[in-house]
């Protein structure tokens, strides 16, 4: 079903932690689509906490299929905008700490 090297692609896996709070799915949903034959999915532990890994681009395929394209669209636009505003706010503290520092040595 996945495509050769999809599972070792950067952001192309998450785990279903991740996919419950990027996509708003609960884990029934998801096992659902696994026991479908809809998602691949391998097993991962870290510290000892068992986790799914899943392949967005089914993950993806299979929440519009079930919940709507537009579902999917206006997470997807959620979690953007999230990080934007994230990036956003970080940007303006470094900026303050570089105009703190600048008005210390000296400067304007």
């Amino acid at each position: 079903m996945a495509d050769y090297g999809e599972w070792n692609r950067k952001g192309a896996t998450l785990s279903d932690v991740t996919a419950e709070s990027e996509y708003g799915v609960s884990r029934d949903l998801i096992v659902k689509g696994i026991q479908a034959g809809r998602l691949e999915y391998r097993d991962g532990a870290i510290w000892g906490n068992p986790y799914l890994r899943l392949l967005r681009s089914q993950l993806e395929n299979y929440i519009s299929d079930e919940l709507g394209v537009d579902h999917l669209t206006r997470l997807k636009q959620a979690s953007e905008l999230r990080s934007i505003r994230k990036e956003i706010a970080d940007l303006k503290k470094k900026l303050h700490s570089l105009e703190e520092r600048q008005a210390a040595l000296g400067g304007r």
